[in-house]
């Protein structure tokens, strides 16, 4: 259930309107998901997360597209966010991952998340040669 109301009609907003429209032609799609409708409670909010998400995910960045989908799926599933997951896992899919990528990005995080939790529980002693704190 959702913490915040769900406007019925969030485009008579002229900002929400904007942004929907927005992302609607910089997706070249008519579909808006739930989460740009959900943040449309709040135009300003709204305004300043598809900005965000407009600058790094959806222009051209140093990172491919499947590569910077990847990463949110992989930091969305350290989050516990499993909405990001599924529409992240979509759009990596719809970017060209296939199955054994996928299969391998779950052992990824899978692994690191073992031995982020190994390292953290022994609170291993960070090797100075990894310390760019130190380096001139």
């Amino acid at each position: 259930m959702a913490s915040t109301p769900q406007l019925s009609t969030p485009e008579d907003n002229p900002r929400v309107k904007a942004v929907f429209d927005d992302i609607r032609a910089t997706r070249r799609t008519d579909f808006v998901n739930n989460m740009w409708r959900a943040l449309a409670f709040d135009p300003s909010l709204l305004e300043s997360t598809w900005s965000e998400v407009k600058r790094l995910m959806a222009s051209e960045t140093a990172l491919d597209p499947l590569t910077k989908e990847m990463i949110y799926i992989a930091v969305s599933v350290a989050n516990g966010c499993g909405y990001c997951v599924h529409s992240h896992t979509a759009a990596a899919r719809a970017k060209g991952m296939n199955d054994a990528q996928h299969a391998e990005l779950l052992s990824i995080i899978s692994l690191a998340a073992k031995t982020n939790h190994l390292a953290t529980g022994m609170q291993v002693t960070l090797d100075p040669v990894f310390d760019l704190s130190t380096k001139k």
